[in-house]
């Protein structure tokens, strides 16, 4: 049997946000749907390229986010430290609130033709596929990988402008940029459970090694496809002129790769990339219209 070793939540770099008791806490924010996705049109950013692939990651992310609830809670008995039980409550909470809006935002995209519901149906059979295949432990290093993934994709919307000016309607920036905040706020929670039932660092390395290369192909071939049933991509020099935007994407750039391999350096740990001040910044904005977040528009900024 594996041995636990408890580990404070507080691991190095800076702790997450604290509730009044200085207890670490990953707060679970409500969130208003109703109808928040009718306006969204076909083109969801400035390029078609990158709103096919948009379409493609809001796709996988109920699935995604579903196999991570799944795979954190496996370990959730073996947790000692209060801290680190608490913010697991909020990263189950936050998660599962996650995959209810995309479900909605995905429902609205197929509607308009983008094949979200083929390709969450495919994320999540192969999902549950390596759950019967692979140890709990593996699934877990398959989480905590992914969640440094979603981690870097949302600290590059938030503090990138430009990419956020590029989503062209309200409701889906709205979505994007709040997802993109819960993600930074949990994103050591899968990687410290991890560690605290003895995770190890060669299958945390090598899992991530093959996430990164996997993820990457699958969301290519996702977007690939989305675009094969566009008829706007089969008009001429569509996809070339799209291709010359995509390329200059922040999204696709020499940094995002550098700090998605440095989650194969032994020694790593989520936070000793600080994003205190960034997350303070957008939990100020996002926060600004009351307690319940508004999806119809009014719950991110539009910088």
């Amino acid at each position: 049997m594996v041995q636990v070793r408890p580990v404070s939540s507080l691991a190095p770099g800076r702790p997450p946000v604290a509730d009044t008791a200085g207890t670490p806490t990953v707060r679970v924010r409500r969130v208003r749907l109703d109808a928040a996705f009718d306006g969204l049109d076909r083109r969801l950013t400035d390029d078609l390229i990158s709103s096919h692939l948009v379409a493609a990651l809001s796709a996988v992310f109920p699935p995604g986010e579903d196999f991570f609830v799944r795979s954190v809670r496996r370990f959730r008995h073996r947790i000692a430290d209060p801290g680190l039980a608490r913010v697991v409550q909020g990263f189950i909470g936050q998660e599962a609130t996650h995959s209810r809006a995309h479900d909605a935002c995905n429902a609205r995209l197929a509607e308009l033709g983008y094949p979200t519901v083929g390709v969450a149906r495919l994320t999540d059979r192969l999902l549950r596929l390596r759950e019967r295949i692979a140890p709990a432990k593996a699934n877990l290093a398959l989480t905590a990988a992914f969640e440094h993934v979603t981690a870097t994709l949302a600290e590059l919307l938030l503090t990138d402008a430009g990419t956020r000016q590029r989503l062209s309607a309200p409701a889906l920036k709205a979505l994007l940029c709040w997802h993109a905040l819960e993600e930074l706020e949990h994103k050591a929670v899968a990687f410290d459970v991890y560690r605290t039932v003895g995770g190890g660092e060669t299958l945390r390395i090598l899992t991530m090694k093959a996430a990164r290369i996997g993820f990457v192909a699958f969301i290519a071939a996702a977007t690939l496809v989305s675009l094969c049933r566009d008829p706007a991509a089969h008009r001429p020099g569509a996809l070339r002129t799209s291709w010359q935007t995509f390329r200059r994407s922040a999204l696709v750039g020499p940094e995002v790769r550098r700090r998605l391999r440095d989650y194969e350096r032994r020694g790593f740990h989520p936070h000793q990339r600080d994003t205190t001040a960034l997350e303070a910044a957008w939990r100020a904005r996002l926060d600004a219209g009351g307690e319940t977040l508004d999806l119809r528009g009014a719950g991110a900024p539009a910088a």
